[in-house]
């Protein structure tokens, strides 16, 4: 379903804020081109590429349980057309993984 004008409910300026936020609290791990790195559950933060060299719009999303036939994990995320899974993971520069363990 396309928009005809950017959504209201997505403020893309949340995204920079997460990530220090994420980074702060200790959650933050490397950033690898490694696809056994990113496990189910992980926030992943990119920038779009506007043609800047990856200055681009912010966005995040959550890797899935299930992975591409080349196996990848696929991302779970919104990118405007309203939620999806796509294998998409390492089509954008990569700014920022994240993990929350359980506390013991």
């Amino acid at each position: 379903m396309g928009h005809s004008r950017p959504d209201k409910n997505i403020d893309h300026r949340r995204v920079p804020n997460l990530e220090v936020w994420f980074t702060r609290a200790g959650h933050n791990l490397p950033i690898t081109e490694n696809a056994a790195d990113y496990l189910p559950g992980d926030v992943v933060s990119w920038r779009l590429d506007d043609g800047s060299g990856g200055n681009g719009l912010p966005h995040i999303g959550i890797v899935s349980d299930r992975v591409s036939a080349a196996g990848t994990p696929l991302i779970i995320h919104n990118i405007g057309r309203g939620p999806e899974e796509s294998d998409m993971l390492f089509d954008q520069t990569i700014k920022g993984h994240f993990r929350f363990a359980p506390e013991s």
